[in-house]
Order: C-alpha cells, then sequence, then structure tokens
C-alpha cells in the first residue's frame, strides 16, 4: 500500500479572480488551485466602484481573501479613493490588506502626481487598519523608494512589494523598512537571472509568492492565461533560488503570509 503524497500548502498572495478572463471556469479554476496545493488566495480589486463584485468573490469561496485599492494606472480615470472609504471597506472580516496602490510611470507617467496622491492615501488607510499596503511599482524606482521611506519615517505599516521585478536598489530600500516581496511567474522566466539573484539577496522569511493571474504565467505555461494553481511552479523556483527543498521552501513562504496577511491567518 502507497502512503499518499501530501502536497506542500502554499498561498497565491495576488491574483485577479473577478477579471472576465476567468468567467467560464472560475469554480474549476478554485478547484485546481487547491489540487496544486495552493490553498488560499488572494484576489485584488484594481478599482473601489468594483469592490462590491470582488467582495463577492470572497464571500463564494472558502479560502479565498480580498483587499482593495485603487491601481497607479488607473489613478487619473477613477475618484481618488479616501481614507475613510478604506478604513470602511476593511471592516470586512476577509478584507485583508490595502491596494494594489503604487506609482507606474511606464505607461501612465504622466499622471505621476495623481498617483503620489492617490498612494498617500493608501499609505494612511494601511496605517490605520493595521493591514498590509500592497505596492504596484514600474519605473519609478526612486519616488518609490523616497516616498515609501519617508512616509514609513512618519509613522510604520506593512507593506509587500507585489510582483518585484524592480532594482536591487529598490528591493534594498524595502527591505530595510522591514517590506516583503513577492515572486510571480517574471522571477521563473529564462532570462530572469539579475532578478532570481535580487531574490536570492533578501532574507528567506521576507518572500511571498503569487501568481498576479491572469498575466505572467510561469513556464511551462508561459504566454498562456495565468490561473492560481501555477504558484505552484514559481514556488518551485523559489526554492531553487534560496537552495532550499520545495516542502521547506512552501512551508517558509506560508509563515510569511501569514506573519504579513495576520488577518487572513486568523
Amino acid at each position: 500500500m502507497t502512503t499518499p503524497q501530501i502536497v506542500p500548502q502554499i498561498t497565491d498572495s495576488h491574483c485577479h479572480l473577478d477579471f472576465p478572463d476567468f468567467d467560464e471556469d472560475r469554480d474549476a479554476l478554485v478547484a485546481r488551485a487547491h489540487e496544486a496545493g495552493v490553498t488560499r488566495m488572494v484576489t485584488i480589486c484594481t478599482k473601489l466602484r468594483l469592490e462590491p463584485q470582488v467582495r463577492a468573490l470572497a464571500e463564494r469561496y472558502d479560502r479565498v481573501f480580498y483587499a482593495a485599492g485603487t491601481h497607479p494606472m488607473s489613478a487619473a480615470d477613477e475618484p481618488m479613493a479616501t481614507v475613510e472609504e478604506l478604513v470602511a471597506l476593511a471592516r470586512h472580516p476577509k478584507f485583508v490588506g490595502i491596494g494594489e496602490t503604487g506609482l507606474d510611470y511606464h505607461y501612465t507617467a504622466e499622471s505621476k502626481a495623481v498617483q503620489q496622491e492617490s498612494l498617500l492615501v493608501h499609505i494612511e488607510a494601511a496605517r490605520q487598519t493595521g493591514l498590509p499596503l500592497i505596492i504596484h511599482a514600474r519605473a519609478a524606482d526612486e519616488d518609490m523608494a523616497h516616498i515609501l521611506t519617508q512616509a514609513h519615517g512618519k509613522g510604520a505599516f506593512d507593506c509587500v512589494m507585489h510582483c518585484f521585478s524592480s532594482s536591487a536598489g529598490l528591493a534594498r530600500a524595502a527591505l530595510d523598512l522591514g517590506f516583503y516581496l513577492s515572486m510571480s511567474g517574471i522571477a521563473a522566466f529564462p532570462k530572469s537571472q539579475e532578478l532570481r539573484d535580487i531574490f536570492a539577496s533578501a532574507p528567506v522569511d521576507r518572500i511571498l509568492v503569487e501568481t498576479d493571474a491572469p498575466y505572467l504565467a510561469p513556464p511551462p505555461h508561459r504566454g498562456k492565461r495565468n490561473e492560481p494553481a501555477y504558484t505552484a511552479h514559481t514556488a518551485r523556483i523559489g526554492a531553487e533560488v534560496f537552495g532550499m527543498d520545495y516542502p521547506d521552501f512552501a512551508a517558509q513562504t506560508q509563515a510569511n503570509f501569514e506573519r504579513l496577511f495576520a488577518k487572513a491567518a486568523s
């Protein structure tokens, strides 16, 4: 009689289950995630007017939690969030993070002033709620490091740099503040050795894993729709980066997630 193999448990700390990419097979997708060992998912609302439908997904699925904020690429087109609005949303038992928010100068540099204003609102909401800030950063490393460092000096807050693929300098600035770095499928791309080296230099107790699904599927699914089950592919690369056995790395990322997203853990 063979002993059933225990699949190590991990958490997809950042996905977008409300996106229409998943309308045809959402139930099956959640089931596939569980089969792959992805026992929890945090689905992210990127426009506050869509918060009710994202909340409904968290209420529908037992192991799905959610966060909400205004994505920096939408900051100029959406109403400015308020601290009070975010604090009120955070009262929901499955609301576990503030964001995603941040800075994106790659496509939307013209709205940088509005993005920075929005980011500061989200930071204050993270302070007041004690929930982690979820940061999107692209082509804005210097401003991001400066704003986060300056804001943290005025009052502490927790934070994860979601889908981290920025410079070693921004990684160091974030880690120096006690923040976390999240590995996405980008870290598994063959040409991402420089990024893997940045992760390898970070403390392993500050690492999360995610998909950012439906985007950025890791090999062997690159170029296709990403889904939470594929977090396992990225996590296996993470284990290699840190020279750990996969079950040990998985357990470490679970402990890291539960430390940062304590509301989901409880």
